[in-house]
């Protein structure tokens, strides 16, 4: 069969100049990427073999090897992994976004009684790093089980072909004709270096293939990292074993390595990374920890193996106690995987809380990377609810950074028996609200909650060490049992001007009617006209209109309009309750005012058009006339 051209697909051309010029500050990270690569595809038919025997052809000792060849200048990196088929050639290495593994995982997912296996393999971005130090690529590769073998080459500018290839087992062998300016990836001592740097975790041999030398040199200890003793790991070691595990560029927050005896005998290495992942709030929520046993790979995305609230954590579980041929239904159901995800729940809380106490600042850093996702747990986690809200950190009006429940706690005014919050979408938004007039006026603090999943929990959730949660925009919030400061007394009400405002308040009810539940004078205003609450009881409003934007509600429940009497506009309105025909007069009044509230709520009027008539006709007539 002859050779074919084919095109790459538009951004995989722009991708090539991105990686060779932005993504990478090091060039001699391509060996890192192609033996992470290369060590995937091991992995991929590990697990296949463990049902299919057959593709390990006699062959089950795993290596990568490379082999510089200075006369013609080449780097090979092989493998005696899985292999590709000619179909999976042009996928993995012609179009972005796509990836050996990614199709393997849809595949093997597509069966109930199969695992799918998730790798860090990107046949995509990490395979494309080649093209920073070579201005050629061939890629020869045999899918296991099968007897062709298929050749890829590219220099990268648009194209590449694809044909028959030679190659007497299975596995994959990655040339990279190597420009001038790369030639020192050419030199044994400059490979034994990078792969000591970033490979020396990989589980399996890196083998080096020296001109004149009848045997190959192990470059790395070929032992599982997390099996070692923690003394003999550094910090880079740990760092580029999470780089693996991860697929990240960045260096972990949090690093949790320790062994499970007794009972159930487990080892953990896990990481918390320092930016969030780009899936963090995919709707699947899938974690990516993965799952060996007895060092063999399983999957990753194991069901049950952490709580979603957890699914930023990256690293390993190996257990000595679960079957290598368990299955994703087997695993739902096995009581073993219970016991070690409350155990690994436990030690990163435990992990969490230390770090909490000793360095709050940095604490700091990791709420606002993942605190909205931890918080989840509180909703869905009953067990470990109070351990959670204590590490959880929240805004308040109080001051400009994240602070824990225990410090609201201890800072709570004289007859204050409640932990006030208010939830929405901005926090800008949420300081500027006129709900929280009375309680900055009292000097009573009030969490700033802007997490969507803060609506949910605090749904589910009365107290925190015996002081009830309650919203400043539900009614119910009795501010008089707080004293004000001295200073903010404020003169005393005028005579008249009560019974003045308690008829304007009547009116307004009349005529608002069914638009809204109650209308009624305010304690919590003291700058603004006016504002809507929700009824003791009834569902938070911010809670309610998520739930309207999804469609899990027809209709929001009729809230209060309170009207603040100390404001200028009301007082105004007030006067003029018992004039001729006041109610006809004062009616717009009162439909704008509710509109008014309804915008600084985020809402919109539910008729524009009446909306700006009314506005018109205000505006044109005055107040007085």
């Amino acid at each position: 069969m002859s050779e074919e051209r084919l095109g790459f697909q538009a951004e995989v051309t722009k991708l090539l100049d991105i990686v060779a010029h932005s993504l990478y500050s090091e060039k001699e990270v391509f060996l890192r990427e192609l033996i992470s690569n290369a060590s995937d595809a091991c992995d991929r038919l590990r697990y296949e073999a463990l049902t299919r025997p057959e593709l390990l052809d006699g062959d089950a000792n795993f290596r990568v090897l490379l082999t510089p060849e200075k006369d013609a200048g080449t780097l090979t990196i092989a493998d005696n992994g899985i292999g590709m088929s000619r179909e999976e050639l042009v996928d993995n290495l012609g179009t972005i976004a796509r990836s050996g593994t990614a199709a393997f995982l849809a595949e093997a997912g597509a069966g109930e009684s199969k695992d799918a296996p998730s790798l860090i393999g990107q046949f995509g971005v990490g395979f494309y790093s080649a093209f920073m130090v070579a201005d050629r690529v061939e890629v020869v590769s045999r899918k296991a089980g099968a007897k062709e073998a298929w050749r890829w080459s590219s220099d990268g500018k648009g194209s590449f072909t694809i044909g028959e290839g030679e190659l007497e087992a299975r596995g994959t062998r990655i040339a990279l004709h190597l420009s001038e300016a790369a030639k020192e990836f050419l030199e044994p001592a400059r490979l034994r270096g990078i792969v000591k740097r970033y490979s020396d975790h990989i589980a399996i041999p890196i083998e080096l293939a020296e001109a004149g030398k009848a045997k190959t040199e192990t470059l790395n200890q070929a032992s599982a990292l997390w099996t070692r003793p923690k003394s003999e790991i550094s910090e880079l070691q740990y760092k580029e074993f999470y780089r693996h595990v991860a697929h990240s560029f960045d260096d972990p927050w949090l690093t949790l390595h320790y062994r499970a005896e007794g009972k159930l005998d487990y080892s953990a290495l896990l990481y918390v990374p320092s930016t969030p992942p780009f899936d963090l709030f995919h709707p699947e929520r899938k974690g990516h920890l993965r799952l060996y046993v007895k060092r063999v790979f399983i999957t990753e995305d194991c069901p049950g193996l952490l709580p979603s609230w957890l699914r930023f954590l990256r690293g390993i579980v190996d257990s000595e106690d679960l079957p290598l041929n368990i299955s994703r239904e087997m695993l739902q159901k096995n009581p073993l995987l219970a016991r070690i995800r409350s155990g690994l729940v436990k030690r990163v809380l435990d992990a969490l809380d230390k770090r909490a106490k000793e360095d709050a600042a940095d604490y700091v850093k990791f709420c606002e990377s993942f605190g909205a996702v931890l918080k989840e747990g509180i909703y869905e986690d009953t067990a470990e609810r109070e351990r959670i809200l204590a590490l959880a950190r929240f805004h308040s009006t109080a001051e400009s950074g994240l602070l824990s429940l225990e410090s609201y706690l201890a800072r709570m005014k004289e007859g204050q028996d409640a932990i006030y919050y208010i939830t929405g979408e901005e926090l800008e938004a949420l300081a500027k609200s006129p709900q929280l007039e009375g309680f900055r006026a009292k000097g009573v603090e009030v969490l700033l909650m802007t997490d969507p999943v803060d609506g949910f929990w605090l749904s589910a959730v009365e107290s925190f060490r015996e002081k009830p949660f309650k919203s400043v925009t539900r009614g119910g919030a009795d501010l008089g049992k707080i004293k004000a400061p001295e200073a903010d007394a404020g003169k005393p009400e005028e005579a008249g001007e009560g019974a003045q405002v308690s008829g304007l308040v009547a009116l307004f009810k009349l005529t608002l009617k069914d638009a809204v539940k109650d209308v009624r004078a305010s304690e919590r205003l003291t700058a603004s006209p006016v504002c809507l609450v929700a009824e003791e009881g009834d569902m938070d409003m911010h809670l309610e209109r998520i739930l309207r934007q999804h469609k899990q509600l027809a209709a929001g429940s009729k809230r209060i309009l309170e009207l603040n009497p100390k404001h200028p506009l009301i007082k105004e309105l007030a006067r003029h309750v018992s004039e001729k025909g006041a109610s006809d007069r004062l009616a717009d009044y009162a439909y704008l005012l509710l509109d008014q509230a309804r915008i600084v709520e985020g809402e919109t009027p539910p008729d524009p058009a009446a909306f700006s008539r009314r506005l018109a006709s205000v505006l044109e007539r005055g107040l007085g006339s």
